[in-house]
């Protein structure tokens, strides 16, 4: 190897996503571990916490952080420590979610909050999820329980790709499970303390995070002060400018929103100043309307 190729490549590994990556994976061991000697509500605290920053890590392995090679990036991001969700499916879903000429939209769009129709278990789930307080309560045993199902559904069509996803996954999960049971940790007590809450803190960064009516790229929204929560999200919460410029890391979003906060300072795009307020708005009221305007007709607003 040539002795450029070697400096491009020194210059494009991105030190602060590994930094993430390292702290996420030591912070689990070390949780885990330790587990006996924390309270419970504390636990489950840095447990979440852990949880849905591994999360946030995979979201930028997925586009192409920190090391530019897939094959490293993904060996990566690829580890379950959430249990529920192949890294296989989450990738394909999300950058066809980015590659989607209509995002928002049921059908188009696999990441979508809206619906077809409000009829149905769907619309009892999306009902049950209305508010932002219910999201958090309700939303992650909902999360888990319509993607089981969905898999089920897609298991008896493709029972082959289905095995391709899950196999690798399933292998990861001894892996967590056989250290959990070596540290002592029962699962019961790892998926309240770590998956549950974990789930609920990634499910209050989507929870506004699309508009259907927005004209801002992604039909994205953006939350202006992320405080603690653009570190645990890794400043996924500037969501119209990950739309805008998906490939660019996250340590780099904050400068790149500043220009172009300007631009678009009279476009009209959405935006609310801290998940403080989203919190205030929307902990008792519905957000969204849960039929998409292009598909449905006379939905009330949201």
């Amino acid at each position: 190897m040539s002795s450029t190729r070697q400096r491009r490549q020194a210059r494009r590994l991105e030190w602060p996503t590994l930094a993430v990556a390292v702290t996420v994976y030591a912070g689990w061991l070390a949780l885990t571990w330790l587990h006996r000697a924390i309270p419970a509500p504390l636990l489950a605290l840095a447990g979440g916490w852990l949880i849905a920053w591994h999360g946030s890590l995979q979201h930028e392995v997925i586009h192409r952080h920190p090391t530019g090679r897939r094959a490293i990036d993904d060996a990566i991001g690829f580890w379950p420590l959430a249990l529920w969700l192949p890294y296989a499916i989450y990738r394909r879903s999300h950058l066809a979610h980015h590659r989607s000429a209509w995002i928002t939209h049921p059908t188009a769009d696999p990441e979508s909050r809206y619906l077809e129709s409000d009829a149905g278990t769907a619309g009892i789930a999306a009902r049950l999820q209305g508010t932002l307080l219910l999201r958090l309560l309700l939303g992650p045993w909902i999360a888990v329980a319509s993607f089981a199902a969905a898999e089920l559904r897609r298991l008896r069509r493709h029972p082959i790709a289905v095995a391709r996803d899950w196999l690798p996954h399933l292998a990861g999960c001894a892996l967590v499970l056989g250290w959990l049971a070596y540290s002592g940790l029962g699962l019961g007590r790892y998926l309240l303390c770590f998956v549950y809450p974990g789930t609920a803190l990634t499910l209050l960064r989507s929870f506004a995070e699309h508009h259907a009516d927005a004209r801002s790229p992604g039909r994205a929204v953006t939350v202006q002060r992320g405080s603690i929560w653009g570190v645990l999200f890794l400043n996924n919460h500037l969501h119209a400018a990950h739309h805008e410029r998906p490939a660019l890391s996250w340590y780099r979003l904050p400068a790149f929103q500043r220009r172009r906060a300007a631009r678009h300072a009279s476009a009209g795009e959405p935006s609310y100043r801290s998940y403080g307020e989203i919190a205030r708005r929307f902990a008792f009221r519905r957000h969204h309307v849960m039929v998409h305007p292009g598909v449905g007709a006379g939905a009330g607003a949201g």
